[in-house]
């Protein structure tokens, strides 16, 4: 501070002239001081010499909010402290207080802290940095990180391992059967294929000592049965989301949580479509057939997703035409939408569920299912199955939650 000659004393820039500073003195400008050290003119100004030791670290930050970002990640947000420390805060640090090996540092508001494990949730602090350290904590923020979300679908026939990725906890799953084809029989009928059954599980809590084998149901070649598709563990110990191929009667498997059978050839003793894979909650259609000179339409498909029967042929065992009766429709995995309708009576094809394909329609080859799980018509090869994992279970569910 400058002592004026006369007049009143100013005390402007005290904390700077009191020593807050390392370049702080003390001016003093009167012509007694001036004498007293043998100085003709100008002020006599002396370093205070306590510039560092009046600094110190800064005062804590005031916590805002710490906010998901990710599975993996969370941005926490505070606000700077008004004391300094007389320094430049040079950073931040934010920390978790449950795990001080998860933290991250910044220049400002707000910083993402990563590397954290999924659905899990975690407190954070936030302190502040100078030139000589870091000063004192902030209150608490905390927030759950996300689930890691994703599926996978089995679409080709064949036996799959499958391991969730890091973080996965839960999953649902649903498995469509291939469907049959059909042969003509001792007696001279030529029925149609039963369509695959469709059945899902919701909200299985995974378990990494257990090996899970996922099993993609192939088509069957006339005059087989149908396969199923599901996913087991521990050699078939636990099952989920199977689903039986069609037979002649169509087929279904029955461990899971829901879901409906695959629809069954016409059963009369002439040529028949092939049946319409399962639905949802409601089975596949029923394939048309031929019978007394009169040709049947397939039956539609029920239950949201289900396949329509196969239409059938305007003739008998001994026509030329013999194999021209339509394909079952098939079925998507994507989750429930609309039926599928059946075919007309003739050689025409059935329509598929949302997602899924129809049957094609019958030309002396009988017509072929409709993916995933539709009958074949006649002599004609049913439709492969499929099966599709989602993931996280409690908040992704067959048939229509979080799953399209």
């Amino acid at each position: 501070m400058t002592l004026p000659a006369s007049g009143a004393i100013s005390f402007s820039q005290i904390d700077v002239e009191l020593g807050y500073s390392a370049t702080a003195q003390i001016g003093m400008n009167c012509s007694a001081v001036r004498t007293l050290f043998g100085q003709s003119s100008g002020a006599i100004c002396m370093n205070t010499g306590h510039g560092k030791s009046n600094t110190t670290v800064p005062g804590a930050p005031t916590i805002g909010s710490a906010t998901a970002t990710s599975c993996s990640s969370i941005s926490v947000s505070f606000t700077a402290p008004s004391c300094t420390g007389h320094l430049s805060i040079t950073g931040y640090q934010v920390v978790c207080t449950s795990s001080g090996s998860n933290s991250a540092t910044g220049s400002s508001s707000p910083i993402s802290v990563t590397g954290l494990s999924s659905s899990t949730s975690y407190t954070f602090h936030v302190r502040a940095q100078n030139s000589i350290g870091y000063g004192s904590y902030s209150g608490n923020a905390s927030a759950t990180t996300t689930a890691v979300t994703g599926c996978v679908s089995y679409t080709s026939s064949g036996t799959y391992t499958w391991t969730a990725p890091a973080g996965v906890t839960t999953f649902s799953v649903v498995g469509v059967g291939g469907g049959s084809g059909k042969k003509i029989n001792n007696s001279g009928s030529v029925p149609g294929g039963g369509g695959g059954g469709l059945f899902y599980t919701n909200n299985v809590t995974y378990c990494s000592s257990k090996h899970y084998t996922a099993h993609a149901a192939c088509g069957s070649a006339p005059g087989f049965g149908g396969q199923s598709s599901y996913l087991w563990a521990c050699g078939g110990a636990y099952r989920y989301g199977g689903a039986n191929g069609g037979g002649c009667c169509g087929g279904s498997y029955g461990c899971s949580t829901g879901g409906g059978a695959g629809g069954k050839s016409c059963g009369h003793d002439w040529v028949a479509g092939g049946g319409g894979a399962g639905g949802y909650s409601g089975a596949g259609g029923r394939g048309g057939c031929t019978g007394s000179g009169s040709t049947h339409a397939g039956a539609n498909g029920a239950g949201g997703g289900g396949g329509g029967g196969g239409g059938g042929c305007y003739c008998y065992y001994n026509c030329c035409h013999i194999s021209s009766s339509g394909g079952g429709g098939g079925v998507g995995i994507h989750g429930q939408g609309t039926s599928g309708s059946g075919g007309a009576g003739g050689s025409y094809n059935a329509g598929g569920g949302s997602g899924g394909t129809g049957g094609s329609g019958g030309s002396n080859a009988g017509g072929g299912g409709g993916t995933y799980g539709g009958g074949g018509g006649t002599r004609s090869s049913g439709a492969p199955g499929a099966l599709r994992i989602v993931w996280p279970g409690s908040t992704r569910q067959f048939p229509s939650t979080n799953v399209s």
